[in-house]
């Protein structure tokens, strides 16, 4: 078995998804009490009806209002160069995409640690 010879890389972007319940309050949160730079964005998800980016630091956390979540859990990003070579490599280490959880474009994948933290899994952009 070959190892993989590209690497996982943090990307840019954290999603919160937050309990329709508490959207607002945690909206007003991070642009009233926090001032973080806070904007709407217009959205196309099944499962998101809203969301918000923020700007922190260097990253861009989304907050997702999602209407059938009863508590909010954070999800991140990973890049790698090559999401076909990465996939088998997860694979051979027991790690299964759940592309179920939240419609994707084709070329990424979602996938999760054991204690259940959701990874974003894409192609980072070769310069």
């Amino acid at each position: 078995m070959r190892s993989m010879d590209s690497k996982f890389e943090a990307g840019v972007n954290i999603a919160i998804k937050i309990p329709k319940s508490k959207y607002e309050k945690t909206v007003a949160f991070y642009r009233d009490v926090l001032k973080l730079p806070v904007a709407e964005k217009p959205i196309d998800n099944p499962t998101v009806s809203r969301t918000h980016e923020v700007r922190f630091g260097n990253n861009i956390v989304w907050l997702d209002c999602v209407d059938n979540y009863t508590h909010s859990e954070t999800w991140l990003q990973l890049t790698v160069t090559d999401i076909e070579e990465a996939t088998h490599y997860l694979r051979s280490k027991g790690v299964e995409t759940c592309d179920e959880i939240e419609e994707l474009p084709k070329n990424m994948h979602w996938i999760q640690d054991p204690a259940g933290t959701v990874f974003n899994l894409q192609e980072r952009k070769t310069k």
